[in-house]
């Protein structure tokens, strides 16, 4: 299944949801990761998978790779994909009532 193929069934506003989502996610991120590096307060793992949950989990692959943070903790790893999933369960479903009623 093609992006475009897809798109074309996901409105405009959730496609903007999901851009906005994810910067807000990667920015948390990479405050959470400047935290660590001080030994400051972080930010609760149930925020992060939260907001990947909401739509910010293209913004969280992107931190675990390039900022290289929360990428090695299997227990948030197995969590964090079980948002994506969940999170795109929900979009097909969300899909399916709206153009499949």
């Amino acid at each position: 299944m093609s992006a475009g193929y897809v798109c074309q069934y996901i409105p405009e506003q959730l496609l903007l949801w999901y851009l906005g989502a994810s910067v807000m996610t990667f920015l948390v991120y990479a405050v959470d990761k400047s935290k660590a590096r001080r030994g400051a307060w972080r930010t609760p793992e149930k925020w992060l998978h939260m907001l990947s949950f909401i739509g910010g989990w293209p913004g969280a692959a992107i931190a675990q790779q390039g900022l290289r943070h929360k990428s090695k903790k299997k227990a948030f790893r197995v969590g964090y994909w079980l948002t994506v999933i969940a999170n795109l369960a929900a979009l097909l479903c969300l899909i399916a009532m709206t153009y499949y009623p």
